[in-house]
């Protein structure tokens, strides 16, 4: 069962539950769910496929109960269509085509990690279909900024012209970065921000210890989905910064590349707005330690963003690795 999952079958969050409930009133053939990653777009998309193939469904969302809800939840609905990177897929714990996973397995290629236009032409031809349990169909595409301009035309006209019975959600982290056409066929709405107070609530409920909570809550930046995959590493938190000065590689054991670059931009803004005056965001300040400058800092962010570009795509992830702690130590310990 993926962490999305486990969310679900604990229960929706309570500000998932209530913009479920604010959708479900609303009128509209596609949905464009956008804002910072952590705040539920994929739940929040999955609550509403589920209310709008539900058998029983009420003005608060799906029964749960159901042969639809069911469907979904073994991943088997014949009238929902799920475009995702194949990456993205096998994470969540959804089936490949037959074809794409007969290529993977056969070592023809890797999954791919962005929406392939193959796909998409497969999720064109299924909303012209009949619906085949009589409620309508859907197709959720997620992350939709992971579609190249080539999918993204192909999504076009259906999205624009769709067939009587079809629904669209998108949802999305970086709405930026879809084609203006995408973004004007679709209503828009903003994920909700949960406060801190109920945030903690929720980690609590989830089953993490208060003080464990405060901190992976801080390290997400007040993200309560994203700081659900900082339990591993909530211990070490508060002692990275003074690691990095240290060129602590260790620290870093076991991580990936994009958490590594994750965590060092996360530490470069706090010492920024540190030496501005500012309360840090992501660290509590008693655990920054006062070093660097600003000439020092801003050349660090600099470069944390140029490495941004090739994250995904490292050489050689050691040497990715030393490379960063390298110049993290650098410009803390830079005295010009």
């Amino acid at each position: 069962m993926s962490a999305a999952d486990t969310v679900t079958a604990l229960g929706p969050a309570p500000w998932i539950a209530s913009q479920t409930q604010a959708l479900l009133a609303q009128r509209g053939h596609a949905w464009l769910l956008a804002g910072p990653s952590g705040l539920g777009q994929y739940e929040l998309a999955m609550a509403l496929v589920r209310a709008w193939l539900c058998e029983h469904a009420t003005a608060q969302g799906a029964c749960g109960h159901c042969g639809s809800c069911h469907a979904i939840e073994v991943r088997a609905h014949a009238d929902l269509c799920v475009l995702m990177p194949e990456t993205v897929m096998l994470e969540l714990a959804w089936p490949l085509s037959e074809k794409a996973q007969d290529e993977i397995d056969g070592k023809k290629r890797k999954p791919s990690k962005e929406i392939r236009v193959e796909a998409m032409r497969d999720a064109v031809e299924f909303a012209q279909r009949t619906s085949a349990r009589g409620r309508g169909k859907a197709v959720l595409v997620f992350p939709a900024e992971r579609m190249n301009v080539y999918t993204a035309n192909a999504l076009l006209k259906t999205l624009e012209e769709p067939a009587g019975d079809v629904k669209f959600v998108l949802a999305t982290d970086a709405a930026h970065q879809l084609l203006p056409t995408i973004r004007s066929r679709c209503l828009d709405h903003t994920m909700v921000w949960p406060d801190q107070g109920n945030a903690m609530t929720w980690l609590v409920a989830q089953g993490v210890p208060e003080p464990q909570a405060a901190v992976m809550l801080r390290a997400a930046g007040g993200r309560p989905l994203d700081a659900l995959q900082f339990a591993p590493i909530s211990a070490l938190w508060p002692r990275l910064p003074r690691a990095v000065q240290c060129g602590d590689v260790g620290v870093f054991k076991d991580w990936t590349p994009a958490q590594t670059l994750d965590a060092l931009h996360k530490l470069c803004h706090d010492l920024l707005a540190q030496h501005s005056g500012a309360m840090p965001r992501f660290f509590e300040s008693a655990d920054l330690p006062k070093v660097g400058n600003w000439r020092g800092l801003t050349t660090w962010s600099k470069s944390l963003s140029q490495a941004m570009k090739t994250v995904e795509h490292p050489f050689n992830a050691g040497l990715m690795l030393e490379a960063l702690v390298s110049q993290a130590q650098l410009a803390l310990n830079s005295k010009i």
